[in-house]
């Protein structure tokens, strides 16, 4: 297919077609999307009505308003798509508070007058789900084998990384916190990566929502490892939102803070990103579960100890 323009509206699908080969077809961005670097000097089409340097108790109750009044959580800049005439729209219907939804899109295109784009909007929930996003996403483009040349690549460092830790003795039980404040615990394809990485999650099935975590749960399951990636956080921004969860009463007791096995990881860069860079996450947590036998140098970029920040 020749001539595609092709708008980004979710950070992973932007990854996901700069890994298909087809970043220089870009011609816009959400703004969110940030990788790869380059995507930056992109126009961003979208923005949030919420603030994102807020803290993570106001986030989460201005996200529920906005929801509840039936409004969207982003706005689409019909004007600037009208300019950059895309051939191409690419959105998710995944979830509605994480990123710009199909509905959104929907409505903007039908205010466009120069172009009709093709809208492809992805739905991943689970593992399989992103490999069939992926192949969505090229077959949209006329590129039906990069997508199995992608997918191949993908699942292969997976199957080769399961092969790595499925011998191993112990399969630790780790916490993957998704939100900080109210406390969240992560699934959809987190739970998926955990199996892969030679671990047992604590709370969370694949394929459903992340949900709710009362901190009581927390202390009663004790788990051996505690990894904190919200969603959109990097490991800064999780670290300003940290005492939220530390001043809860027992949190000194448990047994991943008495052996220094808390983890604050790159959730916005990795963990809530349903694209390419799942394998990274993976081996992210293998590291965190298996530090003797595993390392992919994401140390310092993917995760640090929370005892280092204490330093």
């Amino acid at each position: 297919m020749v001539g595609e323009r092709i708008v980004s509206l979710i950070p992973s699908a932007t990854e996901i077609v700069a890994a298909l080969g087809f970043e220089k077809q870009l011609v816009g961005r959400s703004h969110e999307c940030d990788f790869p670097a380059s995507v930056a000097a992109l126009p961003a089409c979208s923005s949030s009505r919420v603030d994102p340097a807020a803290p993570s108790r106001e986030i989460d109750d201005r996200v529920r308003t906005i929801v509840s009044e039936a409004l969207s959580v982003y706005r689409v800049d019909t004007s600037l798509l009208e300019k950059l005439a895309p051939t191409h729209i690419i959105t998710q219907t995944q979830c509605e508070v994480c990123a710009v939804s199909l509905a959104d899109v929907q409505r903007a295109v039908g205010e466009l007058v120069r172009c009709r784009p093709e809208v492809v909007s992805l739905e991943p929930m689970a593992l399989p789900d992103i490999w069939r996003d992926i192949h969505a996403v090229a077959a949209s483009l006329g590129a039906a084998e990069r997508a199995e040349r992608l997918v191949d690549a993908l699942t292969a460092r997976l199957a080769d990384l399961r092969a790595r830790t499925a011998p191993l003795d112990r399969r630790p039980v780790i916490a993957c916190i998704e939100w900080i404040d109210p406390l969240m615990h992560a699934a959809n394809w987190v739970p998926e990566l955990v199996d892969i990485a030679g671990g047992t999650v604590m709370t969370g099935e694949a394929g459903r929502h992340s949900g709710y975590l009362e901190m009581a749960e927390l202390l009663d399951r004790d788990p051996d490892v505690i990894a904190v990636m919200p969603c959109g956080f990097d490991i800064e921004r999780s670290l300003q939102e940290m005492r939220a969860l530390t001043s809860h009463a027992g949190w000194a007791d448990l047994s991943a803070v008495r052996t220094g096995r808390v983890y604050l990881t790159d959730g916005n860069q990795f963990f809530n990103r349903p694209g390419p860079r799942v394998v990274e996450s993976a081996e992210i947590l293998a590291e965190l579960l298996h530090p003797d036998t595993c390392d992919f140098e994401h140390r310092g970029t993917g995760w640090i100890p929370w005892d280092d920040a204490l330093v």
